[in-house]
């Protein structure tokens, strides 16, 4: 029988509690989710600033679908380009300044584009251990040669500079997903300059989270255009809404436009959309949510250092709790769910063998009361299983 083995290959991840399920909310609403008619509070959202639910950016959808209709109807180089978009990408042109920007649907399709457009038969990336699987698939799948360095270890990334051929492109996450901790940029930005490469920054965690602005990790480290030559962001987390955008030189986004095949061959995400990312961006920049985001990682943060919770090293929203097996993962988070508190597990391939964790993301939207739950319901769970 063809394809026999899709069987045999899902029974073997059930056996190692590597199965992945979807899960069907019922209802999302302010921080809590319904789940199974039973409630619990989110703590496995990427949403950190709750800008999803905010009821400015649901009123542009709401005039962008009324001028503009449901989609966009083609590819941004046929007619789906509006005014919409031409707005935002100037926006975020000028908020982090650079020369241009370009849209994409995905910050997994702007990965791609970036590795299969720009790089060919030797050429060099050279890039973190731990960066996001969208990048490290594109960069295996582009005509570059791929080196990895240890994470956030510089010695290790002067050494795979050094090997490097052709053009040149060093890349890291501005926060790295599932770590929460952020890239050693200013050593990156020096250490490229040293070996004539380009440093391109993932920041889909950091973007609209870091900086005094919100505009991410190159405003909080102030690397100019020159420094770090480009920049891709999302915004289907902190931003609310979805899909992404690099933004760089001029030369660079008129040579995208024109070459890469996940921006020409897609239909762009909806005016709209675009319109309602223009408008969450805007409340960004005016700081109220980030503030409450900040405070509330403090707070947390100073809890679970009070009761000894071996957190890893991390000042951003996402706070992971590594527990290093799969099966006990998977247990940790029945527990809290138990408890009312949706924390999921994250097990290898995403994370490395022996780090599978439950990966803790706070929201502006999280009460102290929240956070107090959270902390108890985390030592409970502790006591429970080891």
């Amino acid at each position: 029988m063809a394809f026999e083995h899709l069987q045999d290959s899902l029974q073997s991840l059930a056996n190692d509690c590597l199965l992945r399920r979807r899960t069907i909310l019922q209802d999302d609403y302010d921080g809590v989710i319904k789940v199974n008619d039973k409630h619990y509070l989110n703590f496995s959202s990427n949403d950190y600033l709750g800008h999803r639910q905010h009821q400015d950016i649901l009123q542009s959808y709401v005039e962008g679908l009324s001028r503009h209709g449901a989609g966009a109807g083609a590819s941004p180089l046929v007619t789906g380009y509006s005014q919409c978009h031409q707005a935002l990408e100037a926006h975020l042109a000028t908020s982090l300044k650079r020369e241009a920007v370009i849209l994409f649907s995905s910050g997994f399709a702007a990965n791609q584009a970036i590795c299969q457009a720009l790089l060919n038969d030797g050429d060099t990336i050279i890039s973190d251990k731990l960066m996001h699987a969208s990048f490290i698939d594109a960069a295996i799948h582009s005509p570059a040669t791929l080196l990895r360095f240890k994470h956030n270890d510089m010695h290790h990334a002067q050494q795979q500079l050094a090997k490097a051929t052709g053009h040149r492109l060093c890349v890291s996450e501005g926060v790295f997903s599932m770590d929460g901790d952020q890239g050693e940029l200013d050593a990156l930005q020096t250490l490229s300059a040293q070996h004539n490469a380009w440093l391109m920054l993932d920041d889909a965690h950091g973007f609209g989270v870091l900086g005094e602005t919100g505009m991410g990790s190159v405003e909080s480290a102030n690397l100019n255009q020159d420094q770090c030559q480009i920049v891709m962001g999302t915004f289907g987390k902190a931003v609310g809404t979805g899909g992404a955008f690099v933004a760089g030189s001029q030369i660079l986004i008129d040579y995208l436009v024109n070459t890469a095949k996940h921006y020409i061959y897609s239909t762009a995400f909806s005016a709209a959309q675009a319109k309602a990312t223009l408008t969450s961006i805007e409340l960004i920049q005016s700081g109220g949510a980030r503030h409450k985001l900040l405070d509330n990682i403090q707070y947390f943060k100073t809890l679970a250092k009070a009761h000894d919770l071996p957190l890893l090293a991390s000042d951003s929203a996402i706070q992971p709790y590594v527990i290093g097996d799969p099966a006990k993962a998977l247990n940790a988070s029945e527990c809290l769910k138990g408890l009312g508190l949706w924390v999921n597990a994250i097990r290898s391939p995403t994370v490395p063998q022996g780090t599978d964790r439950l990966r803790i993301t706070l929201s502006a939207l999280h009460q102290y009361k929240d956070i107090d739950a959270l902390v108890d319901g985390l030592i409970m769970m502790r006591a429970k299983i080891g």
